[in-house]
């Protein structure tokens, strides 16, 4: 059977991000799995892989299994949330201080715990398609997630702004996050028009129903313009996945570590940005 649309961009989905897997685990090898960003960042290409797998696998099982279209919608979906969270912990990471404490850890644990609120709520809000709350908890997780990039963004100028205190290379990495900022909004604004752009969505069978609103329908996820879903959800995301995959493998974040002599001690010294 052929794919429609849909299912090639699934494909892809799944083609271009088993490379990023392989760096993903490389990096997150090279800094430990305790740092929380590369971690993160391995899990979301994980979550991209298994989303495509199971929705190309959607259009060519048969029997249909309705399980894998909400599976795989589930995945798309969530998404959106290990992408935050990994720039929040990366984020985190240049708060860092030459003794090897994080800043602000309290705060960072809280937006954490938002971005996962709003995970729950969107996987539910779709799984749940027969609830009549479920469009009330999708709404309300695109809404966190919203709500989370703000922050983000807000915290990134907050670095910015006392860049003074910001290590050597951890400067370079908050380069690489505000270099990524500008297409997790797109990312971010895709998701808020999408959920919003139908009250309901059922799938049934090999097709996805959706009770869409108006001029937001072609934002639709599921049932609008596949060329829209193409450009503000699946470039602007691999273009964030990017920047942080070069920025892990070229920068060198333990160097900040490194004692040469005290005159020369690299921690906060750096070109003026």
């Amino acid at each position: 059977m052929s794919l429609d649309s849909q299912g090639i961009l699934a494909a892809v989905t799944l083609a271009i991000y088993v490379p990023v897997l392989f760096f993903a685990v490389r990096i997150a090898l090279r800094y430990g799995f305790g740092q929380k960003g590369w971690t993160i960042l391995v899990i979301f290409a994980l979550i991209r892989i298994i989303g495509g797998a199971l929705l190309v696998a959607a259009e060519e099982v048969r029997p249909v299994v309705t399980g894998l279209y909400i599976g795989g919608y589930a995945l798309e979906a969530s998404g959106l949330s290990p992408l935050l969270m990994s720039t929040l912990a990366l984020l985190q990471q240049t708060t860092q201080t030459p003794d090897g404490q994080l800043k602000y850890g309290r705060a960072f644990r809280l937006l954490h715990l938002l971005g996962t609120a709003a995970l729950v709520l969107t996987i539910v809000g779709i799984s749940e398609t027969n609830s009549s709350s479920a469009n009330t908890m999708r709404r309300a997780g695109v809404l966190l997630f919203a709500a989370l990039y703000i922050i983000l963004a807000l915290g990134a100028l907050a670095q910015w702004a006392n860049k003074g205190q910001v290590m050597k290379y951890r400067k370079q990495l908050l380069i690489a996050i505000s270099v990524a900022l500008p297409f997790l909004a797109v990312r971010t604004l895709y998701s808020v028009l999408s959920t919003f752009s139908s009250s309901t969505f059922i799938t049934t069978g090999s097709t996805t129903t959706s009770t869409s609103d108006g001029a937001l329908a072609k934002f639709n996820m599921f049932t609008g313009e596949w060329q829209i879903f193409l450009a503000m959800d699946l470039l602007m995301e691999y273009i964030c996945v990017l920047v942080y995959i070069f920025a892990g493998s070229t920068l060198r974040l333990d160097q900040d570590y490194q004692l040469q002599d005290y005159e020369d001690y690299p921690l906060y010294r750096s070109k003026p940005y």
